[in-house]
């Protein structure tokens, strides 16, 4: 009877987050609507939001990406140090995945801000 349970919260919360998380991200863009159509209403001049560029989108994602990476191996290395257990190193070796992602996003923001300026 437990592993039913569990297999059946597994399946909720795994269509559950990210259905929560599309509802939270509407709501979100719906009250934004709703506040700048009343302040327009009221003759509130509402400055624009500027456009993030593509080579700030890139920075921004590749330095979040080498974060995670880096925190991700860090934790491993830690875990595989307390507990004594060299083999806990292979798991923070999936950490090279998003660290390499995130060199890749640096690089294509270096290359774009080149192309820009060119």
């Amino acid at each position: 009877m437990g592993g039913d349970v569990i297999g059946l919260v597994a399946v909720i919360l795994s269509l559950g987050i990210p259905i929560a998380g599309m509802f939270t991200y509407y709501r979100v863009r719906k009250l934004r609507s709703e506040e700048r159509l009343a302040a327009i209403a009221r003759g509130v001049a509402i400055p624009m939001e500027p456009e993030v560029s593509h080579v700030g989108r890139s920075r921004r994602l590749g330095i979040l990406c080498i974060g995670g990476a880096v925190g991700y191996i860090a934790t491993f290395a830690v875990i595989s140090r307390v507990t004594s257990e060299p083999d806990a190193l292979a798991a923070a070796a999936f950490g090279l995945i998003p660290l390499a992602v995130g060199i890749g996003f640096l690089i294509d923001g270096y290359l774009s801000r080149h192309e820009v300026s060119a």
